[in-house]
């Protein structure tokens, strides 16, 4: 079993012959060998771990435009944030906002979510869904020049497919929208919609319809990932992914202390295939470093970052 999970290039194709790749080998062999499937469970997030996540995450993309259409039918809301650095294509406080919520600071972001959530009220979870699956086939990346369902991480969706092969279940863990990428997850990939565990907006039940209200139900970052995967699944995953500090109790919480689960870090250091930028990651690389987990580097670890458009 070990001589065919280890063996080159089948496996992890996208992944350069470094201690990363070897480490992550090392610890499917041994969970296979230990370790029962049903306990095979592994998490991932979503934005900066899975896909990219500059400029801006991919939904707040798709919601600004949204509030930007407002902005454009209500001037008078162009006084105040977010609409007003959509009016403005400030793409810094946007940014920003994201950044320092990272950092601990969710003044901005509170701000952006309020415009946020009044993007699609009233709107069904039908209606939405074609909606966004429609912006992540067609909305192309501003700088990368591909759409954003193909800014997904090659060398992640050959991993997700390395441990299905090897019966794990694989969940996404996300600070975006659950109902979002549940649209384009089975394809982008491989995890089903039912399999996706994200933030989400109050939906009410309305003549027949559900649909979305202008409240939020569950913000799925920080110390909320954990509980809502345990919530979920029932079960600790073994193997977590993330790439920011709120990501940090997820990967801390996996094992629940009964198994010595694999943590891994994805680091954005690669700014001519990619990005490079540190903010809003800090606590989560120092912990990788100083406690042993697993720190990919996209200039180091992988040989292609993109798939075939």
């Amino acid at each position: 079993m070990t001589e065919s999970l280890t063996s080159a290039p089948a496996v992890l194709p996208s992944w350069r012959e470094t201690p990363s790749r070897q480490r992550i080998l090392e610890f499917v062999a041994v969970a296979v060998a230990g370790i029962p499937p049903e306990d095979r469970i592994a998490v991932f997030d979503n934005d900066g771990t899975l896909w990219c996540e500059k400029p801006l995450p991919v939904q707040a993309d798709f919601l600004l435009r949204r509030i930007g259409e407002l902005a454009d039918r209500y001037p008078a809301l162009r006084s105040r944030q977010p609409f007003k650095a959509v009016s403005e294509k400030d793409h810094d406080w946007l940014g920003g906002a994201i950044t320092k919520h990272y950092q601990g600071d969710d003044a901005d972001l509170r701000e952006m979510a309020a415009g946020l959530l009044q993007a699609y009220e009233g709107t069904t979870v039908d209606e939405f869904a074609e909606l966004a699956r429609d912006f992540l086939v067609k909305g192309e990346h501003p700088t990368l020049n591909r759409p954003y369902a193909d800014t997904a991480y090659q060398p992640m969706r050959e991993l997700i497919d390395y441990l299905v092969a090897n019966g794990f279940s694989c969940y996404i863990a996300t600070g975006g929208g659950r109902d979002f990428l549940r649209t384009v997850s089975a394809d982008v990939y491989g995890i089903p919609a039912d399999r996706v565990i994200g933030s989400s907006v109050a939906l009410e039940y309305r003549d027949g319809r559900i649909v979305h209200t202008a409240r939020l139900d569950v913000f799925d970052d920080g110390p909320a990932k954990p509980v809502r995967i345990w919530s979920r699944i029932g079960r600790h995953p073994i193997l977590a992914v993330g790439n920011a500090n709120g990501d940090l109790p997820m990967l801390r919480a996996a094992g629940g202390g009964r198994r010595e689960p694999l943590r891994i870090v994805v680091v954005h250091d690669d700014a001519q295939r990619e990005f490079a930028y540190t903010a809003g990651a800090t606590e989560a690389i120092a912990a990788a470093e100083a406690e042993n987990w697993v720190a990919v580097s996209m200039a180091g670890d992988w040989s292609q970052v993109f798939g075939p458009r």
